[in-house]
């Protein structure tokens, strides 16, 4: 058993299963069934005595339609040593970097936090699926970025596709000498997923048009148009750094006025100056108070599921 994550070795292979499972296999491989008997099963009662386990073993079937049961007094020593995926994780072994950064701006505390849980827990969503030998060795936090260092690189690959899907940005990989092994060389592989200036919730323009960034995925944005409530998914590529307005904190209530069919009259909830503004055609608006965002000096409506 390895000390560590306490795992068995099984027939040179090391499993994580249940102790008793492990018991009644090796119980099934050491006792003589007989083929006649039915309905097997095995049941064992284990108390620890002087570093050994002290077991009785309950083994019954049905045999021409009785029940037979037979118990036999075993002996099991466990021996405890460390297992190869432990000595790796013990030893700071990583095959691949995964390194987060961002495009011409430093990522907020949030932002941190966010992308360091991303990365965990699609970590355990592999090691739940079977990636035993997955586990991040070490990272690096700082306001530039984060750096993951982890134990598969083929699985850090699917790793970093993933962050960059969900977190939108550009994806680069490069290989690194990490030595010889069996006369072959061996390479490290360092991925590089650069998330974009813009964030999921923010507003910005392109082409006198005004947007809000509802959704990411890789290099593809989708964006609500603000003076139509209209959805548009654009190319990353053509959002600049320097038409980003922000996020959430940019929205302000106010208190609606008049309405017609295609305007309404908005007014400050502090000097109760009044403003006119278009509807968007798809607006439905039936409250006394009302998000808004001004950009540029443009006062746009924005629907109630912002903010």
């Amino acid at each position: 058993m390895c000390p560590r994550c306490s795992s068995y070795k099984y027939k040179n292979t090391w499993v994580q299963e249940a102790f008793d499972d492990i018991l009644k296999r090796g119980i099934k491989e050491a006792f003589s069934i007989s083929p006649e008997l039915k309905d097997v099963e095995i049941q064992t009662q284990c108390k620890e005595q002087d570093r050994i386990l002290a077991c009785m073993v309950f083994i019954s079937g049905a045999l021409e339609n009785e029940t037979i049961t037979e118990q036999h007094p075993l002996t099991v020593r466990i021996r405890h040593n460390t297992c190869e995926i432990c000595s790796r994780e013990a030893g700071g072994y990583y095959e691949a970097i995964l390194q987060i950064r961002t495009e011409k701006r430093t990522f907020t505390d949030k932002e941190l936090q966010t992308i360091r849980s991303a990365v965990k827990t699609l970590v355990e969503q592999f090691q739940e699926s079977g990636k035993r030998g997955l586990f991040i060795t070490d990272f690096d936090e700082k306001r530039e970025g984060l750096d993951f260092f982890i134990s598969e690189k083929g699985t850090a690959l699917s790793i970093a596709k993933k962050i960059q899907e969900q977190f939108g940005g550009d994806f680069k990989q490069s290989a690194s000498s990490a030595g010889m092994k069996d006369s072959r060389q061996i390479y490290r592989m360092t991925y590089l997923v650069r998330i974009p200036a813009y964030r999921k919730g923010d507003f910005f323009s392109l082409d006198n048009s005004f947007f809000f960034i509802e959704s990411l995925h890789a290099n593809k944005v989708r964006a609500l148009e603000l003076s139509a409530w209209t959805e548009k998914v654009i190319d990353g590529k053509n959002i600049r750094p320097s038409k980003i307005y922000g996020g959430a904190e940019l929205i302000r209530e106010m208190i609606v006025g008049s309405q017609s069919k295609n305007e309404i009259q908005l007014m400050d909830p502090k000097t109760y100056a009044p403003v006119d503004i278009q509807k968007p055609k798809t607006a439905s608006i039936d409250t006394t108070m009302v998000k808004t965002v001004k950009l540029d000096e443009y006062l746009f409506l924005v629907p109630e599921k912002i903010g």
